[in-house]
């Protein structure tokens, strides 16, 4: 979980603030903060689902499909 957190913290550094504050200009700068943001989400989930998909019969593939279970995501 460590690995994780940290990741986490890493792209929040990288892509930057997403929370709006009700200030147009700064508004502006973490709304493309967010488009890159659900940008990267999309992409991991579409590797996830590619796991998920063609290897259906492997512990990756079941971990993968438990996955998206938990986060109500079906197929």
């Amino acid at each position: 979980m460590k690995l994780q957190y940290h990741l986490h913290e890493i792209v929040k550094k990288l892509v930057g603030n997403i929370n709006p504050v009700g200030e147009t200009h700064t508004d502006n700068a973490r709304f493309e903060n967010l488009k890159v943001m659900t940008g990267l989400v999309d992409a991991l989930l579409t590797d996830i689902d590619t796991v998920a998909v063609n290897n259906k019969d492997s512990r990756a593939g079941g971990f993968a499909s438990d996955f998206f279970d938990e986060i109500g995501i079906v197929e």
